[in-house]
């Protein structure tokens, strides 16, 4: 599988080029994410279902866990 080569840097992460960024790239029908600080590991979805995770995010119906 190839990944593209324009990834774009969370901007939770803040300015600079850190070690620990959440990063994103896309090709037509796929997301592609990965940890900066392990580039090689590359996690890969459907645009549809992070769609689907940040709705249920902003609503409510899916919470962080409490530590």
């Amino acid at each position: 599988m190839s990944t593209p080569g324009d990834w774009q840097k969370s901007s939770y992460s803040g300015p600079g080029d850190g070690d620990s960024c959440v990063e994103l790239a896309a090709t037509p029908a796929t997301l592609h994410l990965r940890e900066s600080d392990d580039p090689g590991t590359v996690l890969t979805t459907a645009p549809s279902s992070v769609g689907h995770l940040l709705q249920a995010i902003r609503t409510g119906a899916v919470t962080a866990p409490r530590t």
